[in-house]
């Protein structure tokens, strides 16, 4: 697209999307949100990004391929449901919480890590689909 108002805007929202993501993804573990939400809100902004600004532009700012995101994100989750059976002995999934509180954070689960999982693999599946649909057209 050619608009310089969608090129203005889409270079104020993606930093405020990304934000407002990492925050979706923190506060899902207590309240409603979490790694899918936040995933997919992450997605949107490199998306809108892409749409104003052309897809190598996007592709120069994520750095990497999309795709690599999704056996990271696999990993962490698959660790961080099998923590509890390797530590403690519980069984698959159980929470494992952090004694302290983490100022900013509150306290750090298993939890936190199975949606940041989440987020990773949703960020990683959309950008590949759409991004492979852009580049064929």
């Amino acid at each position: 697209m050619k608009s310089l108002i969608l090129k203005t805007v889409s270079k104020t929202l993606l930093p405020l999307l990304i934000l407002f993501s990492v925050f979706v993804l923190l506060r899902g573990h207590y309240l409603p949100g979490g790694g899918f939400v936040g995933g997919l809100i992450a997605a949107v902004a490199f998306i809108l990004h892409a749409f104003a600004n052309g897809l190598p532009e996007t592709k120069k700012l994520l750095r990497i391929h999309p795709g690599f995101l999704i056996p990271i994100g696999l990993t962490i989750a698959i660790l961080s449901a099998l923590a509890p059976i390797i530590l403690t002995g519980d069984p698959l999934m159980t929470g494992l919480w952090q004694e302290q509180d983490v100022p900013v954070l509150g306290k750090i689960g298993s939890a936190l890590f199975f949606d940041m999982g989440v987020y990773f693999v949703v960020v990683g599946v959309c950008l590949t689909i759409i991004f492979t649909i852009s580049e064929s057209v």
